[in-house]
């Protein structure tokens, strides 16, 4: 009987490590059921795969913070690198009419600014915090002088006379077999592509490695300078490609709203996603799930009629909680071994 009860155990303790290292599926379909709950008869497929669509541009920032935020880091500049971004990649689209080119002039534009903020906390270590703070008023204060002093516009618009501009602004709207959104299927290469990085190169353990313990990392020969700066400057790419998205997906930047808050919804996916605060650990997987959960989130509370002045405070208290759960399950955790032994 002994040997039985053993035998159970050690069958028992995989699937509950499962369970635990993959929550974050577990809470996306229990956030999705209460938003078809909600909705009842009137989700289509069309609907749900809008999940998919407008988690895409916060998504793809949101790997760039997961990987920040595994190195011990943070980065609060994201949403404007994105407006900033966005902005020069309208004035380029309009000047060449290439969105190819837009495309590369997004991708490198987004790869000075993430390096920028890489060179100041890696090289001259300066606190991430502070550094983010800072080029995060800096970037957004770029974007809006250049629209108003050399441009003269209030907004960034797309030369919509130009020939390639409706085959751009189609692919922002296009579907695959008629299925599902090209910018959700874009945002589901990137997140192959960031979870193979962290899981089978090198280059994705020196990651978790200074995430986990600077001092180690750097007594295992890790160049640990260089590593938080090529990660701030993936994330300045990351951003590029986000606002490449967002240009095909709307054809204009405000930068005075474009990205407003976009921190506090790419930080809410990574911790909703199941990646830790204190660094060196999580699943990047998680991160397309936490910005998945964290849009249906919106959607609910779009659903229920909430007036619009209290959404940031519901979207608040729900990070918050996210943060908590993160604290108290290692906690518990370790009461139960204890207890047990």
């Amino acid at each position: 009987m002994t040997q039985q009860t053993h035998s159970f155990d050690r069958q028992k303790q995989p699937l509950t490590k499962v369970l635990g290292n993959y929550s974050f599926i577990l809470i996306f379909l229990a956030i999705l059921a209460v938003y078809l709950i909600i909705n009842a008869g009137a989700t289509t497929w069309s609907g749900v795969m809008n999940i998919l669509r407008h988690s895409t541009v916060v998504g793809i920032m949101a790997f760039g913070m997961g990987l920040a935020i595994i190195t011990g880091g943070i980065d609060l500049s994201v949403g404007s690198m994105l407006s900033l971004t966005g902005g020069m990649s309208v004035v380029v689209f309009n000047q060449t009419n290439s969105p190819l080119l837009t495309l590369l002039f997004a991708l490198v534009f987004g790869l000075f600014l993430g390096s920028v903020n890489g060179i100041l906390i890696g090289k001259v270590k300066m606190p991430p915090f502070i550094v983010t703070l800072a080029t995060m008023m800096i970037y957004r204060s770029l974007a809006q002088y250049y629209l108003r002093a050399v441009e003269r516009k209030s907004i960034y618009n797309m030369d919509g006379t130009l020939s390639q501009y409706q085959g751009f602004y189609d692919f922002g709207q296009s579907k695959l077999f008629d299925l599902i959104p090209m910018v959700g299927i874009i945002l589901i290469l990137v997140t192959v592509i960031m979870v193979f990085i962290a899981t089978s190169t090198k280059y994705g353990r020196t990651i978790y490695a200074v995430g986990s313990n600077e001092r180690a990392a750097l007594l295992a020969g890790i160049s640990v300078d260089w590593v938080r700066v090529s990660v701030y400057a993936i994330t300045g790419v990351l951003c590029g490609l986000a606002a490449f998205i967002w240009l095909a997906m709307n054809g204009a930047v405000d930068p005075a709203t474009l990205g407003r808050s976009n921190e506090m919804y790419a930080i809410a996916a990574v911790v909703i996603g199941g990646v830790s605060m204190s660094g060196g650990k999580g699943k990047l997987l998680g991160i397309l799930f936490g910005a998945m959960s964290y849009n249906i989130i919106d959607k609910i509370i779009a659903a229920m009629r909430f007036d619009a002045l209290i959404n940031d405070t519901i979207k608040g208290l729900i990070l918050l909680l996210a943060v908590l759960i993160q604290i108290l399950i290692p906690a518990l955790r370790s009461r139960f071994k204890k207890a047990g032994a």
